[in-house]
């Protein structure tokens, strides 16, 4: 799975809800298809959590003439 970006991870959970939504599989199936659905929640978590660690926002400072890197507030 950590090869999948994030978008795929997520189309792939997409699939897996809309799957378990339809009902119509047995009882083992679904199970499987709900705990590869949590690992894939998991998985795009981390990588939100990853891109939320990296963005930065770029700020000057007031009282000198440089620029300093701070987290994006959210």
């Amino acid at each position: 799975m950590d090869e999948l970006s994030f978008e795929e991870a997520f189309e792939q959970l997409e699939k897996t809800i809309a799957a378990l939504k339809d009902g119509k599989m047995p009882l083992d199936q679904a199970l499987q298809q709900y705990q590869g659905g949590m690992q894939l929640a998991q998985y795009c978590n981390q990588l939100l959590q990853k891109a939320e660690l990296t963005v930065q926002q770029l700020s000057s400072s007031e009282s000198e003439d440089e620029l300093t890197i701070s987290p994006l507030d959210m």
